[in-house]
C-alpha cells in the first residue's frame, strides 16, 4: 500500500475527527453550534494572547466598560503580571491570567494581598473556584500560609466584574487536596514503573 503523506497534519487535530466521534450523532442544527462554539474559543484564545500583549507593555485600553478592557487596564493599575504559572508538581499546575503578590501591604495595612484576575470571553457564568486554585498553588508553591495574607479575585464576564475575597476555609482544603492527590499520582507511576 502506498499511503498518502499527510506529515504536514501532525500535531493538529481535525474539527471532525473519528478520535472525539460524538459528531456522528449532532444533526445540522448542532454541528452549527458546535462550530460557532468552537470559533468562540478560538476567539477567546486571541483574546487572551492580546491581553497578555498590552499588560506586559503595559498600554492600556480606552476607559470604556468592556470585559476585555477592564480587565488590561486592572491588570496594569494593579501592577499584575499576565499568563503566571502556579506550580505544585509536573501534575498539577495551572496558568493564572493575571497575577500579583504584594508583600509590601500596599494595599493592605494588615497582611500581604495577593491578587489574581481572570478574563473569561464564553457567556456561561464563571466560577471562582478556578481562581482557588490558583491561590492555593500560589501558596503551596511560594511557601505562604493562606492564614497570614488577603485574597482578591476577580473575573472579567459579560462587561461586568465580579470580586470574591476568599478566606482560609476555601484555600486551606484545596491546598491539602493538591497535596493528597499529588501523592496519588506519584504513587500509581511507580507503581506501574511510569
Amino acid at each position: 500500500m502506498i499511503w498518502h503523506d499527510h506529515s504536514k497534519l501532525r500535531g493538529t487535530h481535525a474539527v471532525l475527527s473519528p478520535s472525539n466521534h460524538s459528531w456522528m450523532h449532532y444533526d445540522e442544527d448542532k454541528l452549527i453550534n458546535f462550530i460557532y462554539n468552537m470559533m468562540a474559543k478560538e476567539k477567546g484564545t486571541e483574546l487572551h494572547d492580546f491581553a497578555e500583549k498590552a499588560i506586559k507593555l503595559r498600554e492600556p485600553l480606552a476607559n470604556k466598560r468592556r470585559t476585555l478592557n477592564m480587565y488590561v487596564n486592572d491588570a496594569i493599575r494593579y501592577d499584575m503580571e499576565p499568563e503566571k504559572c502556579v506550580w505544585y508538581s509536573d501534575y498539577i499546575y495551572g496558568w493564572a491570567d493575571s497575577i500579583s503578590f504584594n508583600i509590601e501591604k500596599k494595599y493592605s495595612k494588615t497582611k500581604p494581598l495577593l491578587r489574581i484576575h481572570d478574563l473569561k470571553t464564553g457567556i456561561v457564568k464563571a466560577s471562582f473556584e478556578q481562581l482557588d486554585g490558583y491561590a492555593a498553588l500560589f501558596c503551596l508553591e511560594y511557601g505562604h500560609n493562606p492564614r497570614d495574607i488577603l485574597f482578591e479575585e476577580r473575573i472579567y464576564q459579560n462587561d461586568e466584574v465580579h470580586i470574591c475575597n476568599p478566606t482560609i476555609e476555601n484555600i486551606l482544603p484545596i491546598m491539602d487536596q493538591i497535596k493528597l492527590f499529588d501523592q496519588v499520582i506519584r504513587d500509581i507511576k511507580i507503581k506501574e514503573g511510569v
